[in-house]
């Protein structure tokens, strides 16, 4: 599904190494969190995998394809076959709710009735089918993100890159738009995202990828944010030594 091998990316203006030397495996049907500080590499390995960066050295495998060799024409299809979700939503303040998740639909030229049976499928699953009248200024933060996974899925991509979906949110609402991504990859799509939301990460216990200065650090089946080493308990002897 996504297989990396010895991925370097150097940054040409700054010299800037963003990965060095990156491989990893991510098989079909599995949800992957990517984590790691600002700065550590894991917005670089996300554009990768849209092909908004290109790797400097070694092969991004997504889909059966190696996107670091795919020519200009060859990149919307890509695309195509991808579902994204950003931060900060991305809608088209000047469309409905509705419009919004057609427009994904509309730009592969899918036809009318598909389109219509399509868009208010994905709106029920978000629970939005109510406010498709509804612009963008109209919904609350999470509502909006609702619109953005809505879109993101309306294609039926195998792959869905989220970056940092529920960094806008209140816990609260992150937790219900978790439960709408939970219910996707149930559903056999594979789900590869970016967070900084440490108690996400920790409760729902699924694949993590640690990264850091550029390098994968740590990747594990079950994982947690972060490795925090424990407080060895300092004795009376050493505070009488060491003070």
């Amino acid at each position: 599904m996504i297989h990396l091998k010895d991925v370097t990316k150097v940054y040409q203006t700054n010299g800037v190494v963003a990965l060095d030397k990156v491989s990893l495996d991510i098989e079909r049907g599995e949800f992957v969190f990517i984590v790691g500080t600002s700065g550590s590499g894991k917005s670089t390995l996300m554009k990768l995998l849209m092909h908004e960066e290109v790797a400097t050295s070694g092969s991004v495998v997504v889909n059966g394809k190696d996107v670091t060799k795919l020519k200009p024409k060859e990149v919307p299809y890509l695309r195509r076959a991808l579902g994204v979700i950003f931060q900060d939503y991305r809608l088209l303040e000047d469309k409905t709710v509705y419009e919004n998740v057609a427009f994904a639909m509309q730009v592969i030229e899918a036809p009318r009735r598909i389109m219509q049976r399509s868009v208010n499928t994905v709106l029920d699953i978000v629970g939005l089918r109510d406010k498709f009248k509804s612009f963008p200024a109209q919904l609350s933060g999470g509502e909006q993100q609702r619109v953005a996974i809505a879109r993101a899925i309306v294609n039926d991509p195998k792959i869905l890159i989220a970056d940092e979906p529920t960094g806008n949110l209140d816990p609260d609402t992150g937790w219900d738009i978790m439960d709408i991504f939970q219910r996707i990859n149930a559903a056999g799509t594979t789900i590869v995202m970016a967070t900084h939301d440490k108690t996400i990460v920790d409760q729902m216990q699924r694949r993590v990828i640690a990264i850091e200065g550029g390098k994968i650090i740590r990747d594990e089946a079950r994982g947690v944010y972060s490795e925090e080493q424990p407080e060895v308990p300092v004795s009376p002897f050493d505070k009488f030594f060491f003070r």
